[in-house]
C-alpha cells in the first residue's frame, strides 16, 4: 500500500487537475501528515485529525474547523486504498467564519504607506522598489494578495496596457486593463529591476532582493513594519489593516464613484464582479452593505425613484 506521503501527493494532482485551487491543502497537510508520524500512526483516524485541527491555542474555531475540512477531503481519498482509514464526521468542529469588516485606506494613507515603502533600505534599492510596486498594484487592480505573487513577467503586457491573472481563485483567469500612469510605473520598475538582475533569476514580474519571487511572507511582513510606521497600527498590535483591504477599498471607490456620476450600478456590477474574479455578482454586491457611505448612496438613489436591485 502507499506511504501517506505518496498518497497525499496523487490527491493533490488529482485535485488540481479537476480545477481546484489547493494552495492551503498542499501547506497543511503534510504538516498533518507529520502529526500522525509523531503519534506513531500510519492511518487517519478521527481522533488524532481533531487532535491535530485544535491543538493551537490562538486559531479561531473558524481556522480550526477549516482546518477539520482540508483532512476529511484527503481522509476520503485515502480510505479508498486503505479501510482503515477513518473520515472525520461532519459537524464534528462546527463553527462559521466572521467575514472581516473590511478597513478603508484613505488616499493619505496609502500614498503614506509608498512614501514609507521608498524608503525601505536594502543593498540594491530593490526592495523598496518591488514594495512600492507590490502595494501601488494591489491598490489600483484590486487584485488578490496571491495573483499579484504570482504573476510571471509574460503576464505583464506594458505594450498592450494589461495584466493576465492566470491563477485566479478557483482557477479562473482574466485580464486586467491597466491606467497610463500605472503603465508608466509599472515600465520604471522593470527598468530598475532589470539593472539589478539583467539576466532574470526567476520568471517572476515581482523580484525580492536575493533574486527570487517576491513571496506573501516577505510582503506581509513589510506591510505590517510600515502600518506601524505610518501609525496604522500600534507598535504591538497583532491585528490590524490588512493587505486584502486593498482590495476592497478599489471595489468600493469604484461603486462610490458609478453611484456619483448617476451610472447604473446593478447594470454594470457584472462588470466590476468579472474584474475583481468574483464567482457570484452577490460577492462584489457585499461591499455595499459593508460601507456606510456606499449604503447611504444606494439608499439615496432607490428615494429618487430609480431602480435598485438587491441581489440574494
Amino acid at each position: 500500500m502507499k506511504t501517506l506521503a505518496h498518497a497525499l501527493e496523487e490527491y493533490l494532482t488529482l485535485r488540481r487537475a479537476l480545477g481546484f485551487w489547493m494552495d492551503e491543502a498542499q501547506r497543511l497537510l503534510p504538516r498533518f501528515l507529520a502529526f500522525l508520524e509523531q503519534h506513531g500512526s500510519v492511518h487517519i483516524t478521527s481522533e488524532l485529525a481533531l487532535q491535530w485541527a485544535t491543538q493551537s491555542p490562538t486559531l479561531s474555531p473558524a481556522e480550526g474547523a477549516r482546518r477539520l475540512t482540508l483532512v476529511r477531503g484527503f481522509a476520503r481519498f485515502r480510505a479508498a486504498m486503505d479501510p482503515q482509514s477513518q473520515v472525520p464526521a461532519i459537524g464534528l468542529l462546527s463553527a462559521r467564519a466572521q467575514r472581516a469588516i473590511p478597513y478603508l485606506y484613505t488616499e493619505t494613507e496609502v500614498a503614506q504607506l509608498l512614501e514609507a515603502a521608498a524608503q525601505l533600505p536594502s543593498p540594491t534599492g530593490l526592495r523598496a522598489q518591488s514594495a512600492v510596486t507590490a502595494l501601488g498594484l494591489l491598490s489600483v487592480t484590486g487584485m488578490r494578495v496571491g495573483e499579484l505573487l504570482a504573476l510571471d513577467d509574460a503576464d505583464v503586457d506594458l505594450t498592450l496596457g494589461e495584466v493576465t491573472i492566470r491563477h485566479g481563485k478557483f482557477g479562473k483567469a482574466r485580464l486586467l486593463p491597466l491606467h497610463a500612469t500605472t503603465q508608466k510605473a509599472l515600465r520604471a520598475y522593470v527598468a530598475a529591476r532589470d539593472r539589478v538582475f539583467p539576466i532574470a533569476p526567476t520568471p517572476s514580474f515581482l523580484v525580492s532582493e536575493q533574486g527570487t519571487r517576491l513571496s506573501q511572507w516577505s510582503l506581509r511582513r513589510t506591510f505590517v513594519q510600515l502600518s506601524r510606521q505610518i501609525g496604522l497600527r500600534g507598535a504591538t498590535d497583532r491585528h490590524g489593516p490588512r493587505l486584502h483591504d486593498f482590495r476592497h477599498r478599489f471595489a468600493v471607490e469604484v461603486l462610490l464613484r458609478w453611484y456619483r456620476e448617476e451610472v447604473d450600478v446593478e447594470r454594470h456590477l457584472p462588470e466590476l464582479s468579472t474584474y475583481l474574479g468574483h464567482v457570484k455578482v452577490a460577492d462584489t454586491f457585499w461591499y455595499l452593505s459593508a460601507t456606510p457611505e456606499l449604503l447611504q448612496l444606494a439608499l439615496d438613489r432607490l428615494e429618487q425613484g430609480l431602480p435598485l436591485q438587491v441581489w440574494p
